[in-house]
């Protein structure tokens, strides 16, 4: 039996369409409606066929939903779930894929009391965005984090969770605040670097910008698809997380310190030890299935 029958999208960038392919893939009898606030969005998502119906409001693609999902930047979450609380049906769940989830929660609670919200975070993505970049295997085998609150009914956490099992994920409940915490140090301090280090380059008068990108074949390279997300998700993200990520922040920058005395005194064993702690800290990140060992992250050499 399918946890939901009528699905309802609101936003179609990388994330959304992704939901909307996946559950096309692997619940075809869903009826998907969708919508995004963006027109040309809209359109594109016509084109692709990514629903059974484009709706232009949110509230008319809700309006005989049994499972919403908003996939709209964090710091939209709240308008967008006040503008469409008055038209959402009796027993209708109402859900999310922000990877900020302590003021999500709150966001959500405030503008949909009585509902049944259950806050989620599938931990997936990549550097592109849009409906044309979204793609139906990109929660196969990734986490899906739920964070419910203690208004969230069990049956409405049941649900959810069998429904992005259907996807493909791994499902594990956390509460918000530690959520924020762990992907603070994981997904949005990496993120924080990739920025800085990309916009350093760019700026150095010496380094003209032809050459950073001539000899960006090492970790520059890396770091710069890091540093292609989404600005608008991005901004948000850091806004809305802000304490979690100022505090995994000023921990990198005592551990930043650190390394810059070990170099600066000639400090080879101290290095060595922290290299050996991360190759095996990458190690473990492939065991767990949420990396594979491809040479040079699986890029073809010609």
């Amino acid at each position: 039996m399918l946890p939901f029958t009528r699905v309802s999208v609101i936003g179609l960038g990388l994330i959304g369409s992704s939901v909307a392919r996946a559950v096309r893939a692997a619940m075809p009898t869903v009826r998907l409606t969708g919508h995004d606030a963006s027109p040309e969005v809209r359109a594109a998502a016509v084109g692709l066929k990514l629903c059974d119906d484009v709706a232009d409001s949110a509230g008319a693609a809700v309006i005989d939903a049994d499972l919403v999902i908003l996939c709209v930047p964090v710091g939209q979450i709240g308008a967008v779930a006040a503008e469409l609380a008055a038209d959402l049906p009796d027993g209708v769940v109402v859900t999310d894929v922000g990877s900020c989830k302590g003021s999500v929660s709150r966001a959500l609670a405030e503008a949909l009391p009585g509902v049944a919200v259950v806050p989620a975070h599938p931990v997936a993505g990549t550097e592109r965005s849009g409906p044309e970049a979204g793609f139906a295997t990109l929660f196969r085998g990734r986490w899906c984090i739920l964070t419910p609150t203690s208004a969230s009914p069990p049956w409405a956490v049941e649900r959810v969770s069998a429904f992005w099992r259907e996807l493909g994920a791994q499902v594990e409940c956390m509460d918000p605040d530690h959520h924020d915490r762990v992907l603070a140090v994981t997904s949005h301090l990496p993120h924080l670097i990739a920025y800085t280090i990309v916009g350093t380059a760019s700026d150095l008068e010496e380094v003209t910008r032809s050459e950073v990108i001539k000899y960006s074949a090492g970790g520059f390279r890396d770091f710069t698809r890091i540093a292609a997300s989404d600005p608008v998700m991005w901004r948000d993200v850091f806004l809305s997380n802000r304490e979690a990520v100022l505090d995994m922040l000023g921990r990198f920058s005592e551990d930043l310190s650190a390394l810059s005395r070990a170099i600066r005194w000639g400090d080879g064993d101290a290095l060595e030890e922290l290299f050996t702690r991360t190759r095996a800290v990458r190690r473990s990140v492939v065991e767990q299935g949420q990396d594979d060992d491809g040479q040079d992250f699986g890029r073809s050499h010609p």
